[in-house]
């Protein structure tokens, strides 16, 4: 059974493969006492269009100054796509490898291979082998391929030196059942060593990883803290305590648990990789794990804009990841702009109050009820807020079809009309609310700019309090005043995104004036409910 721990080659895809020299040395120590003998440090690759560190190039000089102990194994990897490009795969190669393994720190080269890929890249293996090196081939994306597929691939592998062939489930889609399927098809065309590489968006990687190695693999690869794109793999932390328990080799895992506290957990913290209900649903639907680790990682997306692209993803294709085709995701509604409702005939020369979704309009309902009462200002409450007494409350404002879509039995059954972007809806929704009073407002979203025209607005994302301020300034009104906008606690990046966009709001040409008359976290003007207003 060969372990291999590849965490500084998938890992790099959170932090540009720039690990500390520290860092190496200590994961070095805690891999030969935890019993892995066969580590992948990085990548081989040519390219270089912005920085990225030593373990994204991995060459032998880099190797040699590092302490690698002699009984230990060491890898790299290649991705397949550089060596069906212009140049020739033996002109890459050369370039990559200019050393014999027999002058190399270098024992193992692994290309990793899209299924479209792999007739071209299976040459490179020969070239390898010719110098001295151990071969392995990683297939990518093999979940979407037929029996009949998967076994061609396999007998093809039979004409090259491969020491092990290894299939990825790459969407993180897999079962136990299925893994162990794939395994047979290989199998029956295929006599060397296989080899899987699991990740873990179902939180099944471990499970698949322990039923491919009852079917028969000898390789298997796993991660410290699973680190690896999108929700990330099996973890070497869990994996190496399953494969001693059944070899009966005692591991030292001390090392490896010292290394989790100083340094992968807090980067775990900082980056965010492992499985989350989006990873989940990724998994379950074939979809590209980049697309999640791009949404998180983006403030413009929330949770309702992640779950709308899911689900476009889920009906158009989502298995290879392209940024185009994320963009064209993102984009919600339909037509153009125009709404069919003005909102200066309900909102001119008033002062507006705006009830957000926060604690605080719960916290202090008799004060802002006895408010409302006395002064009488256009209440809007953001999507279902219902902590006012619904006879005070004159509208409500929502706009992201997913939310929509999930609030509509309650926006029916609320009295009031809805301002949202109706004729621009997707067709579902429009439906799901054909009995509901709605106030057509058109919406546009485009990064960084606010507009107000007479039926709709430009705003800079999809947020519903974006929309409502902005309908409120098309309408002319007189002040927005805001309730339940406590903000997020503590260093919540939400806050500093929010921030980013009340200013532009209010750095824009004819917004109204914002005050918040609940604590609020945000950078906005702020006077209390019980005092008299300016």
């Amino acid at each position: 059974m060969k372990h291999l721990d590849c965490t500084l080659r998938d890992g790099g895809y959170y932090n540009n493969w720039n690990f500390s020299e520290a860092l190496i040395a200590q994961y070095i120590t805690a891999m030969q006492a935890a019993g892995i003998q066969t580590i992948e440090l990085g990548l081989r690759s040519l390219k270089n269009s912005s920085f990225s560190g030593a373990c994204a190039y991995t060459t032998d000089a880099f190797l040699k100054t590092l302490e690698l102990p002699a009984s230990m194994t060491i890898g790299v990897m290649v991705n397949g796509s550089e060596l069906v490009g212009k140049r020739s795969y033996q002109q890459v190669l050369e370039l990559l490898f200019p050393n014999p393994a027999s002058e190399s720190p270098v024992d193992l080269v692994r290309i990793a291979c899209h299924v479209h890929e792999f007739a071209e890249a299976l040459p490179a293996a020969s070239w390898l082998k010719e110098r001295g090196y151990d071969v392995g081939f990683n297939l990518m994306q093999i979940a979407n391929c037929s029996e009949s597929e998967i076994k061609a691939l396999a007998k093809l592998a039979n004409n090259y030196p491969l020491d092990v062939l290894y299939f990825a489930d790459s969407m993180g889609s897999m079962s136990p059942d299925e893994a162990a399927q794939i395994i047979q098809w290989l199998r029956s065309e295929w006599s060397g060593a296989l080899g899987i590489h699991t990740h873990d968006n179902l939180g099944l990687a471990l499970s698949n990883t322990l039923r491919a190695m009852d079917e028969g693999v000898t390789w298997v690869d796993s991660t410290v803290t699973g680190m690896g794109r999108g929700p990330g793999n099996a973890r070497t932390e869990e994996l190496a305590i399953e494969i001693a328990a059944r070899t009966a080799k005692p591991a030292n895992l001390i090392p490896l648990m010292t290394l989790l506290r100083e340094h992968f957990k807090p980067m775990q913290i900082k980056y965010g990789w492992g499985t989350n209900p989006y990873y989940y649903l990724a998994g379950k639907y074939g979809i590209h794990p980049t697309y999640i680790q791009e949404m998180l990682g983006d403030s413009r997306f929330g949770e309702e804009d992640i779950l709308a692209v899911i689900e476009y993803l889920r009906n158009e294709g989502g298995k290879k990841f392209s940024v185009h085709t994320l963009d064209a995701a993102r984009h919600f509604y339909r037509g153009a702009p125009t709404g069919q409702w003005a909102p200066q005939a309900l909102f001119a020369d008033q002062d507006v109050l705006l009830l957000g979704t926060g604690p605080g309009v719960a916290a202090h309902r008799q004060a802002l009820e006895h408010f409302i009462r006395e002064h009488k200002p256009v209440v809007m409450a953001l999507n279902t807020q219902s902590s006012i007494a619904a006879e005070l409350i004159d509208v409500r404002v929502a706009c992201h079809p997913v939310r929509l879509l999930a609030d509509c039995e309650a926006h029916i059954e609320l009295p009031q009309p809805l301002i949202t972007p109706y004729s621009m809806l997707p067709i579902d929704v429009q439906g799901a609310l054909a009995n509901k009073n709605v106030l057509d407002f058109g919406l546009n979203v485009q990064p960084d700019n606010f507009t107000f025209e007479n039926t709709h607005c430009t705003i800079p994302t999809s947020l519903v309090v974006a929309y409502a301020m902005a309908a409120a300034s098309s309408g002319k009104a007189k002040r927005i005043l805001m309730a339940g906008f406590d903000g997020y606690p503590g260093e919540d990046p939400r806050n500093a995104d929010t921030n980013k966009l009340l200013r532009q709001y209010q750095d824009t040409p004819s917004s109204t004036p914002l005050l918040c008359l609940t604590p609020t976290r945000y950078d906005i003007d702020c006077q209390s409910i019980y005092g008299p207003l300016k």
